[in-house]
């Protein structure tokens, strides 16, 4: 399963919600007070009165207990109140009735909550589902390269924003895309999810990379033409919806890399410890309506067992710090590939750490995706 990352990611990923929607301490303030309170007023001289606080333990066992175990804990302060021995303030019969009255409303609170609770986690459970499908874990390995992918949407709580990238076999060898759409955050999945499915469809059916490339650029122009026709633009005139992307195809029997840029970074090619940007045909971004016209031509690249392959989105390279200065990737990938350079997904984690220690905190979509070639 995935460390805090996309291809690798889970409901353990710190950015995502966990299953149980009260926090584990919120258990320990209840019994904790009871116990304090009790122990410090039998202590202490009978002029200092720490009764009252009793009162706010039923309260408190409502926020992360059930009804049963907060009716329970009432239960017990209401005895400690009246237990001769200890004299806990001298209540009275209407400080007892108050208290009680407080345990009975909390064990109701302690009902409510449990129910909506339990309603928060099954819907935490198909969102997380539904994001999982729209970007499932990527394999170890497809075919001659393993692969490793770190994704980090921009708003909290969510597993899938404006970024996307998927990896698949076909007749040829292995076909992978890395792509931004405009916008990011939850208004940008659907777009993720039509481009990623027009691509597992193109990967199959198409010879080539720019007939895969002509796919996505359609599937784009067609749904902005059916969002402006539903929010009644004149003649169904498209709206702006974009998106950038690079097209990458290993051959199945040559040592070759062959590239479609449409409007994105370029990847880099690490070899024998050295970070080269490839030099990849600049192509018209998807969406524009113009792939089919125009495709963006395709550059081919050798390879060599061992080479390691990095893309990335703009999440990466406009990450900035406290002076404005872009994060320098390529200047500091080397030590970062030197120092995880057995294992494809333990690199893509440490170029994460060390681009939140540069920018104090990525606010933009981020995709890494990285390959490393082993025939």
């Amino acid at each position: 399963m995935p460390r805090p990352a996309v291809g690798r990611r889970s409901a353990r990923d710190p950015d995502w919600p966990g299953r149980a929607p009260t926090p584990p301490w919120m258990r320990w303030p209840a019994p904790v007070l009871l116990v304090l309170t009790v122990v410090v007023q039998v202590l202490t001289p009978k002029t200092l009165d720490l009764s009252f606080l009793l009162a706010a333990v039923p309260p408190l066992a409502a926020l992360a207990y059930g009804p049963a175990a907060t009716a329970l804990i009432g239960g017990l302060v209401l005895v400690m109140l009246n237990l001769p021995r200890y004299d806990l303030g001298h209540p009275g019969e209407s400080d007892t009735a108050t208290v009680a009255f407080v345990a009975v409303l909390s064990v109701l609170f302690a009902a409510v909550r449990s129910r909506r609770d339990a309603q928060l986690i099954t819907v935490r459970t198909v969102a997380e589902a539904a994001q999982f499908a729209v970007l499932p874990p990527l394999p170890e390995r497809v075919g001659p390269v393993r692969c490793a992918g770190l994704y980090r949407a921009a708003q909290r709580g969510t597993l899938v924003g404006g970024d996307l990238f998927d990896v698949r076999r076909w007749p040829g060898g292995v076909r992978a895309m890395v792509g931004d759409v405009q916008g990011h955050g939850l208004a940008a999945v659907g777009t993720v999810a039509a481009l990623i499915g027009a691509f597992r469809e193109a990967a199959l059916d198409e010879p080539d990379l720019e007939g895969v490339a002509a796919r996505l650029d359609r599937r784009l122009v067609t749904d902005a033409e059916e969002a402006g026709a539903a929010e009644g633009a004149a003649g169904g005139e498209p709206g702006e919806l974009f998106a950038t992307a690079v097209l990458l195809e290993f051959g199945g029997e040559a040592d070759e890399l062959r590239l479609v840029s449409c409007g994105h970074p370029p990847p880099l090619l690490l070899r024998d410890g050295t970070v080269t940007e490839l030099q990849v045909s600049p192509g018209p971004p998807l969406g524009l309506g113009i792939a089919g016209v125009a495709p963006p031509r395709g550059t081919v690249v050798g390879l060599r067992p061992g080479d390691w392959l990095l893309t990335v989105t703009d999440g990466v390279t406009e990450a900035r710090d406290a002076s404005g200065a872009f994060y320098p990737l390529a200047a500091r990938l080397p030590a970062l590939f030197e120092a995880e350079q057995a294992d494809p997904a333990a690199l893509t984690d440490a170029i994460w750490r060390d681009l939140v220690r540069f920018s104090g905190g990525v606010r933009d979509d981020v995709a890494l995706l990285v390959f490393a070639w082993e025939r």
